[in-house]
């Protein structure tokens, strides 16, 4: 009897595809994949370590999952990714529970850590240089087989002050783009109709390699791939975007026009000690562009509060900012002091009641701007693609082109027709509900 493997992924969806990887090599290698972790004779947990909360998420689920070890049952708990990656020798050290720990690149090589540890060697580190792709092969996807994420680079350049990204997953590396068609292409085959395009930095895709930005000549040749019906794009630095992408992004049909841009704050004076390369009027520029030029586009971004130095005056310009722009979506994190970053040295740290309140505060106000555009969609049209159902009230549970899985809202949609995860229809809004929307289906049952 084969032994049975239980994995935990958590922090991004990055990790995710990570997890993936070594859900396919296990199988593989001929273990048997448990969802229950009180059979698993070995545990995977692959941590995060982006933030504080990350970081006591990942160390007290390794705890929580070394209890198996009571009933004699577990033989062995690796930790994987990013705080495994940063606190290699420290987990060993402080946490005898842990058996392995296994870095960023080396993922590919779980199988190898497990036969290790069936070899009796415990206490090993595998950490590979951080300046090659790890090699993608037998993905298991766990998104329910009808979206999958596309990792299209590893890594990150930029810096920011506050970010410990760089030293946990390495430089910019981009993945040959004939390995990212092929992938893509048995995803499909496999059942995928959307896309979602993630890096740390998605606009940067191929520079290294080619020696230019070759995000749109990407999203050019997965369109050409049966099946695929939404290509998303997520983390596009403003200062990165193009012409030739808002162009592709406006003209090429399976392209949803959604874009998450993180932008982390709105006075230039944080911004520049935040290490970002834009200022304000760079961000409203590339805004007005993109709404000029893609009237329907949605706008996901994402903030920090309280950054070091951060005054009143800086809040309220941030606040002013928001309540100008109305994003479609937006996200508040109060700023996260991580040590060997730069930002964590600065003086000026705030309390953590003041970060907390000014996130508080900005949130309150896109909730209300949220709310208003949720309701000016009534009566609105759009394609939406179904995520499951609520049989006891005949409603499906769908996602417009505005909304990424996990992230953004829902649309509620009461049909009489039969549908399955992953099917297409097109739906008419008729109510909102705070950050959802409710609709009826617009397809008839002859026409499905």
């Amino acid at each position: 009897m084969s032994d049975k493997l239980f994995f935990i992924s958590l922090g991004c969806d990055k990790n995710r595809v990570d997890s993936e990887v070594m859900l396919g090599l296990a199988a593989g290698a001929g273990y048997e994949l448990t969802q229950d972790e009180a059979e698993a004779d070995y545990i995977i947990v692959n941590t995060c370590c982006f933030i504080g909360d990350a970081k006591e998420e990942s160390i007290n689920t390794l705890l929580e999952m070394a209890q198996y070890k009571e009933s004699g049952r577990l033989k062995g708990l690796i930790a994987a990714g990013c705080l495994a990656e940063r606190y290699k020798e420290e987990i060993l050290k402080e946490m005898p529970e842990v058996d392995a720990v296994i870095g960023t690149a080396s993922y590919p090589k779980i199988i190898s850590v497990i036969r290790e540890l069936e070899k009796g060697n415990k206490g090993s580190i595998l950490a590979d240089p951080q300046d090659t792709v790890p090699e993608v092969t037998g993905r298991i996807l766990t998104t329910g087989g009808y979206y999958a994420y596309l990792k299209i680079a590893e890594g990150c350049d930029k810096h920011c002050t506050y970010c410990i990204i760089p030293k946990v997953r390495g430089s910019y590396r981009s993945v040959p783009m004939e390995t990212l068609i092929a992938e893509a292409a048995g995803m499909a085959v496999r059942g995928v109709t959307e896309l979602i395009l993630i890096a740390q930095e998605t606009t940067l895709y191929g520079v290294d390699l080619y020696g230019k930005k070759m995000l749109p000549e990407l999203l050019r040749r997965l369109a050409e791939i049966s099946g695929i019906k939404w290509i998303r794009l997520q983390y596009c630095y403003p200062e990165e975007i193009t012409e030739e992408l808002i162009e592709e992004i406006r003209t090429n049909p399976k392209v949803c026009h959604y874009l998450d841009i993180p932008i982390q704050h709105a006075s230039d004076r944080i911004l520049k000690k935040m290490g970002r390369r834009t200022t304000l009027a760079d961000i409203k520029e590339i805004i007005a562009r993109l709404r000029e030029q893609i009237p329907d586009i949605a706008l996901r971004t994402t903030f920090i509060s309280g950054f070091p130095t951060e005054t009143g005056e800086d809040h309220e310009i941030l606040m002013d900012f928001v309540g100008e722009t109305e994003f479609d979506r937006l996200g508040v994190f109060a700023y996260s002091r991580e040590e060997d970053t730069p930002a964590a040295e600065m003086d000026g740290q705030i309390p953590e009641e003041v970060k907390e309140a000014r996130r508080d505060e900005v949130m309150e106000l896109q909730q209300e701007i949220a709310f208003e555009r949720a309701e000016a969609k009534i009566g609105k049209e759009y394609d939406v693609i179904v995520e499951g159902s609520l049989p006891d009230e005949g409603v499906y549970v769908c996602r417009t082109y505005m909304d990424a899985p996990d992230v953004d809202g829902y649309l509620f949609m009461r049909s009489d027709i039969s549908y399955m995860s992953g099917d297409f229809t097109r739906a008419r809004v008729t109510g909102a509900r705070e950050y959802d929307l409710v609709g009826e289906d617009m397809c008839r049952q002859e026409e499905f």
